[in-house]
């Protein structure tokens, strides 16, 4: 049973970084892709960054591109999000993802998911 967990999240204020954690259990995430979405309140889930397992491809959504990076750890299935630069307008709750399929920003390309970390950045 694939089990993802964030960690990192919290309050920050506008122009700081944090950095969110995702630790993947349960399976061999060698051929995964392993993505970040946020949510805001009263908004849709939206697509944030999304990495290749074995390739180290990556993908961003336009918002977040040049503040936040993506990344493997060193630990065994473990994925980083480092946010950067960050604005109000960055406050959401924060879920992990896994997919089976292709590196995608689409919510319905992703099988697993994690429960969320809330990050919230004040003005």
């Amino acid at each position: 049973q694939v089990q993802l967990v964030e960690s990192g999240g919290g309050l920050v204020q506008a122009g700081g970084s944090l950095r969110l954690s995702c630790a993947a259990s349960g399976r061999t995430f060698s051929s995964y892709v392993m993505g970040w979405f946020r949510q805001a309140p009263g908004k849709e889930r939206e697509f944030v960054a999304a990495l290749s397992w074995s390739g180290g491809t990556t993908f961003y959504a336009d918002s977040v591109k040049a503040r936040f990076t993506i990344s493997r750890g060193n630990a065994k299935n473990t994925v980083y999000l480092q946010m950067a630069s960050l604005k109000p307008e960055d406050t959401a709750d924060y879920y992990c993802a896994a997919s089976t399929r292709g590196i995608s920003g689409a919510l319905e390309g992703y099988d697993y998911w994690g429960q969320g970390t809330q990050v919230t950045v004040s003005s």
